[in-house]
């Protein structure tokens, strides 16, 4: 993984934690002039602009050091980071994916609001479509997220040993608060993605308005990462009760007790790890149908849902005025994450898997 000096000190005893060794190679300044030059150069290339921008050489090259060292299987982690292997991998092979990459770049062409961003989008997704499918059929085992990607990888990617995988959840970390607050309403999500960015700019413009009359002293919390500050000053300007904080360490302490847990997607792909940590977590979530696409919740039992302005607003306002209603949510929602996705049916069954393509690798190839 890219990894500088200043990494490795930092996060020492978080990278002993979860590795026995850690090879790493210096990323490249994501400002230098040849950086900027090289990704912009993507738009002409055969692959999507993010993958391309992951390619680089000092990582091809730890790469494939490794790999010449024979280990008993290797896991690449997204379909971008293939872009950093050999096109022949001589040992057992395993991708795991969290979307259709090409889908959510689908589903940003459908809602671009101007003709050149259609057209940049639609250029993309049909590179990401080739690439992905090229990808995911050179590995000797793929792992989806959901039965519904899955389904997608064997009948649109001839993809022929292809297993979907729960979400996992760490359900002593994102330990259970029931919730308290009937006026907060929280959403969680790195905001340096353009499909929160896109959710939240929604959320504010056609749903808030609408949260806001109805429930006049309510506030909203977005916990995330890098918010774009032009975002930032637009929202603030006309919500002045909206907060955005950023990176946090812990984002517990913001989701505790909240009386909403909004989840405004209209892009994604994969499975939604936040809405089972949200659920883990005691907040009565309010998703659209993308917002929990993949994931086996009924609505009305462990979510609500709202895919238009109004069934979103409405919904929020149901659980802020509601307590009984927000914590019979929170509570069965939990419940379903302790049967079901904790992390230990999950390591299990990704163990297994890394152990069926060491089995299953032809003699001669190995």
């Amino acid at each position: 993984m890219p990894c500088t000096d200043f990494d490795r000190a930092t996060y020492a005893s978080e990278i002993e934690l979860v590795c026995d060794e850690l090879v790493s190679w210096i990323p490249d300044s994501e400002w230098r002039p040849t950086y900027l030059l090289r990704k912009a150069s993507g738009i002409v290339r055969s692959v999507p602009i993010p993958v391309w921008s992951d390619w680089s050489r000092r990582a091809s090259i730890a790469v494939e050091r490794e790999l010449k060292a024979s280990p008993d299987v290797v896991v690449f982690d997204f379909p971008h980071s293939a872009i950093l292997a050999p096109e022949r991998i001589n040992c057992p092979s395993v991708i795991f994916t969290h979307n259709i990459e090409a889908e959510i770049f689908k589903r940003h062409m459908e809602v671009a609001e101007s003709v050149p961003k259609r057209w940049l989008w639609r250029n993309q997704y049909r590179k990401m479509l080739n690439y992905e499918r090229h990808v995911l059929r050179k590995f000797d085992i793929c792992i989806a997220v959901s039965e519904r990607d899955k389904e997608f990888f064997d009948a649109q990617y001839g993809v022929t040993e292809c297993r979907a995988i729960p979400t996992g959840v760490d359900t002593d970390y994102f330990n259970f608060s029931p919730p308290k607050d009937g006026r907060t309403v929280v959403f969680c999500g790195s905001m340096d993605w353009l499909a929160n960015i896109d959710g939240i700019s929604y959320f504010a413009d056609q749903v808030w308005p609408i949260v806001r009359k109805m429930v006049p002293n309510v506030r909203m919390k977005v916990v995330g990462r890098s918010p774009p500050q032009s975002l930032v000053r637009n929202i603030r300007s006309k919500f002045p009760e909206w907060e955005f904080s950023g990176y946090v360490d812990d984002v517990r302490e913001h989701v505790h007790g909240a009386g909403a847990f909004v989840i405004p997607l209209r892009v994604g792909g994969g499975t939604r790890i936040k809405a089972f940590e949200a659920m883990a977590m005691g907040a009565p979530v309010v998703s659209t149908s993308i917002g929990v696409e993949g994931l086996p919740l009924e609505p009305g039992t462990h979510y609500l849902r709202g895919d238009t302005p109004q069934e979103m607003a409405e919904a929020i306002v149901a659980l802020l005025s509601d307590r009984e209603r927000r914590h019979g949510l929170a509570m069965r929602a939990r419940q379903l994450v302790d049967d079901r996705f904790r992390f230990i049916h999950v390591s299990r069954i990704f163990e297994q898997i890394c152990q069926d393509a060491i089995v299953s690798r032809p003699p001669d190839v190995a």
